[in-house]
């Protein structure tokens, strides 16, 4: 049981700073990197099917927010798995210019602004639905790039 007012004190700093209590939990909780990344992996699971339910439910906002939140997820692995930070925007920019740097695949970077805009469109809403496809179909093919780069720094 965690107290009412630290619970509240943790949902009020994952408000600020636009995460989940899940992951602001998992920032803090003194595990290894190992588990940690397993963590992340979990949650991006959940994202994705949270995604794909309300993208089936045409709940457009919502859902490119779900799939925003499966790529952080995945990209919080990675960064546990690389010892590197992972909470902010600039981190994942990092995270992805290492991960082209390392092999290669400059569409990663472009896959990763698509998966940013549809974060950014759930507080702006500019995406038109033919647009909100694209990004959605790219930030799909990221979450594909982004579990086989993982699946290499696990060996």
């Amino acid at each position: 049981m965690i107290p009412a007012a630290v619970l509240s004190r943790l949902e009020e700093e994952a408000r600020a700073r636009g995460k989940s209590l899940a992951e602001v939990l998992l920032e803090k909780l003194a595990i290894d990197p190992a588990a940690k990344a397993e963590a992340y992996l979990e949650l991006h699971e959940k994202y994705l099917a949270e995604a794909e339910e309300l993208y089936k439910k045409g709940d457009l906002l919502q859902a490119g927010e779900k799939y925003w939140g499966a790529v952080a997820a995945l990209l919080n692995a990675i960064g546990e798995l690389l010892g590197v930070e992972h909470y902010s925007h600039r981190d994942y920019q990092l995270i992805i210019t290492r991960i082209y740097r390392e092999t290669g695949d400059i569409d990663v970077v472009r896959l990763f602004r698509m998966a940013e805009a549809l974060h950014a469109n759930f507080y702006h809403n500019f995406l038109d639905r033919d647009l909100f496809e694209r990004h959605r179909e790219d930030a799909l093919a990221l979450v594909e790039r982004l579990k086989r780069y993982i699946s290499l720094k696990r060996r």
